[in-house]
């Protein structure tokens, strides 16, 4: 008899490991998507809010799995929305947030900034649909975003997000609140710098070649990532017009940079085309400007003979043809990036030439300086110099200039920024910004600047001439992978913020006064944030509200 105790304890020990191997201990929690999850967070506070959005928008969930054992083959699901007519939202994409490594912090981080023991931060999102494996003890963020199509249905819907794999099956519900509010063409200008190089394409796509069919398809993936970031925008680079002299006459080719915009004009991005600079330093920070000519290695200054042929057969050869492509209207024109005021007399040079050939020529630059009065018209100062000189800058747009914006590596400190250490609501509330100052544009150099290295393995890198630090995330905002090109949590973020944006606009037209309330309690000061979530949501909703009341 004392033989069937024993049996039975190895029975139940069988079918104890059993089913600890057919269903691994593990947690699935929603978070507030505002939440940066680390790999090394044991703990998380479950969210329950109801999002609220406009038709046009999109809806964000974030969610936590957790698994005190390895989670094999894990795969992500998601019910359809749907409300209690069986209307559903459709149109939604799930996947894994990656985690990426910050080597070098920001040098002066803000009061506010993210820090992790094991220096890895969430950012890319893999919404691939490919199955993955979890460690044990790693919170691994699961990330679903919803696009509400314009004519969507007003009302509540309530989806479920599945998790799957080996012994493992979780859900848990969301909800989303569809507003009877209709969000209106965006009138913000957006430009992400991108990269369209060989070392660029060769991170897509190691094997494919210049303008070739692979590279295209590049192009179109990038001009995806810019539309689903509401980028309208695009940076034409020079060397899309292909150029050749023969007895000091110059003819160009337009082919290849006709293809270029036709691309991103395919996709719905192009709203206004800004053509590359035809200028850069000589030499370090604060040497004077000098113009590129193609088939040459050396810069030439604007006084140069040379220089002034081609540029005075360049300028009228391309404003005639994007005449005829019906582009002209679109398009404006960088001289050198960021002049101050130790190279600005040459920058003033270059930029006077090009006015005289061409009067109508629009100029856009990013400028340290505001000593380009008279040919500059679209001013995009740096935040920090933009709050320095604030009122320089009005004085500028009732002259009828227009004013941007533009952050890089810096400013920093507690002004908002898109690092990867920063809170995610700060990098959402850079067009809350824009709102509140009244720049009408926004532009960052680092779309898909991947030259420094692997983006998956580290995401800093420091300027070898300068010492300059390029914190986490500056240099780009989308990620390659096998073919195809991911996005981010922070390219994600500004996406929502510029719709933020566009609602602040609208509820200004109904009830300015309330708006700009409404936008002051979130961007007290330049660099005075209210980054309490819950309070973001009441701010959203009343605008929400306002917009529906009668």
């Amino acid at each position: 008899m004392q033989r069937f105790p024993a049996l039975f304890s190895v029975l139940a020990t069988a079918m104890l490991l059993a089913a600890c191997t057919q269903a691994p201990h593990a947690t699935l929690t929603r978070v507030d998507p505002f939440e940066k999850l680390l790999p090394e967070t044991s703990w998380v506070q479950p969210f329950t809010e109801t999002e609220d959005v406009a038709a046009g928008e999109h809806a964000v969930f974030q969610f936590a799995l957790r698994g005190q054992e390895d989670l094999q083959d894990v795969r992500i699901q998601v019910s359809a929305p749907t409300d209690e007519t069986g209307h559903q939202l459709t149109a939604f994409t799930a996947g894994f947030v990656e985690y990426v490594h910050v080597g070098r912090t920001t040098p002066r981080p803000g009061r506010d900034a993210i820090r992790s023991v094991t220096g890895l931060y969430p950012d890319p999102i893999v919404d691939d649909g490919q199955p993955k494996d979890i460690p044990a003890e790693k919170t691994q963020p699961l990330w679903v975003s919803i696009a509400i199509p314009a004519d969507a249905t007003p009302g509540t819907y309530t989806g479920t997000v599945r998790v799957s794999g080996r012994g493992l099956d979780l859900r848990e519900p969301f909800s989303v609140k569809v507003w009877p509010v209709v969000l209106e063409e965006q009138d913000l200008w957006v430009t992400n710098w991108f990269d369209a190089s060989e070392s660029a394409l060769h991170c897509f796509d190691p094997e494919a070649e210049m303008y070739s069919e692979a590279y295209h398809d590049f192009l179109s993936a990038l001009a995806g990532q810019m539309k689903a970031g509401r980028q309208n925008t695009v940076l034409v680079p020079l060397s899309a017009i292909q150029a050749q002299e023969e007895d000091n006459t110059w003819t160009f080719d337009f082919s290849r940079f006709d293809a270029f915009i036709e691309t991103f004009q395919k996709a719905g991005v192009l709203k206004r085309i800004e053509m590359g600079h035809i200028g850069t330093r000589t030499g370090l920070w604060n040497s004077n400007f000098g113009v590129h000519i193609p088939n040459r290695d050396d810069l030439l200054p604007i006084e140069d003979p040379v220089a002034r042929n081609y540029y005075r057969q360049f300028f009228p050869a391309l404003m005639a043809h994007l005449r005829e492509k019906g582009w002209d209207a679109l398009y404006c024109q960088h001289i050198a990036d960021e002049p101050i005021a130790d190279n600005v007399a040459s920058y003033r040079a270059i930029a006077g030439f090009v006015k005289q050939v061409c009067p109508d020529i629009r100029i856009i630059e990013a400028c340290h300086t505001h000593e380009l009065t008279g040919v500059v018209d679209i001013w995009v100062p740096q935040l920090d110099f933009y709050a320095k000189d604030y009122a320089f800058y009005c004085e500028r747009q009732a002259a009828g200039d227009e004013v941007w914006f533009y952050t890089c590596l810096a400013p920093q400190g507690d002004f908002a920024n898109r690092f990867i250490e920063q809170p995610l609501l700060k990098t959402r509330l850079l067009h809350w910004i824009n709102f509140r100052y009244g720049a009408t544009g926004y532009l960052h150099w680092g779309l898909n600047q991947w030259r420094r290295g692997d983006p998956w393995k580290e995401t800093t890198s420091i300027n070898t001439e300068s010492g300059n630090i390029l914190p986490g995330g500056d240099s780009w905002i989308i990620y390659p992978g096998e073919g195809r090109l991911y996005g981010s949590l922070r390219l994600e973020a500004m996406r929502d913020g510029i719709a933020d944006y566009t609602l602040l606009k609208m509820l200004a037209r109904k009830d300015e006064a309330r708006a700009r309330e409404l936008c002051r309690q979130m961007v007290y000061d330049w660099t005075v944030y209210d980054l309490s979530t819950a309070h973001f949501r009441a701010a959203r909703h009343e605008i929400l509200e306002a917009l529906t009341a009668n």
